[in-house]
């Protein structure tokens, strides 16, 4: 069993590959991440001018209170919408790092049976024994990632839904707070 030039370089550019598509992936999730936070902290900053302004226009003290009163609540679901946004980036970009994981996984895993079988072609008699004990533990483990992936992505969907169900009654609260005041 020989490997020829080819086929190393075949694999490193395919490693090649693979890394500069994961680092794209994470610059655009980088790239997203701070639009979101520049946009947020531009509107914010603006909003903030604006009340301020409005507060210096206030006649009376029930005027200041009312403006100030006003302003709660569209904060509020800002802050929440941009939280939202932020948690939808990165349940977004774990997907990506687990798309390529299991894709370098199962590249990992082909090229790892490929290499046992030529092996096992040209190994000494009675070696099959411990190419199927190899093959096997690699079926395992296999098996343990791949329950290991679903455990992590029920985990996600409750995640997911805790995050609703906070968002849901923080706003309740807010409401109730407001109209008792």
């Amino acid at each position: 069993m020989y490997v020829t030039p080819e086929q190393i370089a075949a694999t490193n550019k395919a490693g090649v590959e693979a890394i500069l598509g994961f680092a794209n992936s994470q610059f655009a999730a980088f790239e997203r991440l701070s639009a979101l936070s520049f946009n947020a902290t531009k509107s914010a900053f603006e909003e903030s001018v604006d009340h301020a302004k409005s507060l210096l226009g206030a006649k009376d003290i029930q005027e200041f209170v009312n403006l100030n009163t006003a302003v709660a609540q569209p904060t509020l679901e800002k802050a929440i919408a941009y939280s939202r946004s932020v948690y939808e980036i990165a349940s977004q970009t774990q997907g990506e790092i687990a798309k390529f994981v299991e894709a370098q996984a199962a590249e990992f895993n082909k090229n790892l049976v490929g290499l046992l079988d030529k092996i096992s072609k040209n190994a000494p008699a009675g070696s099959d024994v411990a190419v199927a004990a190899v093959k096997s533990a690699l079926a395992a483990a296999s098996s343990a990632y791949d329950s290991f992936n679903k455990v992590a992505k029920q985990a996600t969907e409750i995640a997911e839904a805790n995050f609703a169900a906070a968002t849901s009654t923080a706003k309740e609260t807010h409401k109730r707070q407001r109209a008792a005041a």
